[in-house]
């Protein structure tokens, strides 16, 4: 099992490894000024989190899977002219971005926030499930957005969310992902690729705040498939593939998906989901196809997805007829 926690010290000497080449280890606690024995100490465990680490003796470490790290001025330069509307904060770990954005949200911090993390120990999904992802693999951040309307008017906002995730891994040519309601993002029909948590706060009749969470599989290394009970995917899978394709640099499809999160927030604010209700039933996995909706009291229906609607809310057509649903969970293949 993954530990809880990294030391911040293993952090640093991660980023001195991350050129793939040997470094001492009395070289490194020396620029460090720190002990031989706390550098060993610090790398000990570094296998449990998918890194391949090489003690040579003579020669020292040597990292050979280095992390892509998060870069918040190559995350700036991607986002361009929209750099002025996100305030980025990247962080090496957080226990849940959510639940730290959502006490700076009750401090009054401004809408759009991001703290993207490059190791959470105990990020959160939907229904209360654990989000599973390693260092480097997978990009796990939060985004906090301010409406003036209240948290009644937010019905849809997150069927709105996976349309904008949809539109940002098809620009970077993943064209097979679909949702599977309300937000989930699939690959095909191979598994999951990417899942929200979106949480809010504030008054019926605003303002409100909303903070919204993602976690996206860059790349699913075999040490974390064993804590994984469905069927899962990453941009890593989607792109094997195609010959000569690669993954996306990390910082860049970050920067891609914020642009289209503020494009879809902002328009949220002025139309609601109503005019991207269209577009998400075309990215449905399910549509028009007999599924099975769990629900958290946990009795099953069994009917046919016949779309949502404008309140975001799945209609299933079911033997006793139409029936709409705003919570459940469809299983991940049809039946």
């Amino acid at each position: 099992m993954v530990p809880i926690a990294m030391k911040p010290l293993t952090f640093v000497l991660l980023r001195l490894l991350a050129d793939g080449k040997f470094h001492s280890g009395e070289t490194l606690a020396r620029s460090l000024g720190v002990s031989r024995a706390s550098v060993n100490n610090a790398l000990h465990d570094v296998g449990d989190y998918g890194l391949a680490l090489r003690g040579v003796s003579g020669r020292g470490y040597c990292l050979s899977n280095p992390p892509q790290w998060l870069d918040a001025e190559i995350i700036a330069h991607h986002l361009g002219k929209m750099v002025g509307k996100l305030d980025v904060e990247i962080l090496d770990s957080l226990p849940s971005s959510n639940t730290t954005l959502l006490k700076l949200a009750g401090q009054g911090v401004a809408s759009g926030k991001v703290l993207a993390v490059e190791l959470q120990s105990e990020g959160r999904g939907r229904m209360g499930r654990p989000w599973h992802s390693g260092l480097g693999n997978a990009l796990t951040f939060s985004l906090l957005w301010r409406y003036e309307m209240g948290v009644s008017a937010l019905s849809g906002l997150s069927l709105a969310v996976g349309v904008a995730l949809v539109r940002s891994l098809r620009a970077l040519s993943m064209r097979e992902v679909r949702i599977k309601w309300p937000n989930d993002l699939l690959d095909g029909d191979r598994g999951k690729l990417a899942g929200t948590l979106i949480e809010a706060q504030g008054d019926m009749l605003g303002p409100s705040a909303v903070v919204i969470g993602v976690g996206l599989n860059l790349s699913m290394p075999a040490h974390l498939l064993s804590r994984i009970d469905q069927p899962v995917s990453s941009l890593a899978t989607m792109v094997a593939d195609t010959p000569g394709a690669a993954v996306p640099e990390r910082n860049y499809v970050l920067a891609i998906i914020l642009r289209e999160l503020q494009a879809v927030l902002s328009g949220f604010a002025r139309d609601g989901f109503s005019v991207l209700r269209e577009e998400w039933e075309g990215y449905h996995a399910f549509h028009d196809q007999t599924v099975q909706l769990c629900l958290p009291d946990g009795t099953v229906e069994l009917g046919i997805a016949r779309g949502v609607t404008e309140s975001g809310a799945l209609m299933l057509e079911t033997a006793g007829g139409m029936k709409k649903f705003n919570v459940g969970e469809i299983g991940v293949r049809a039946i």
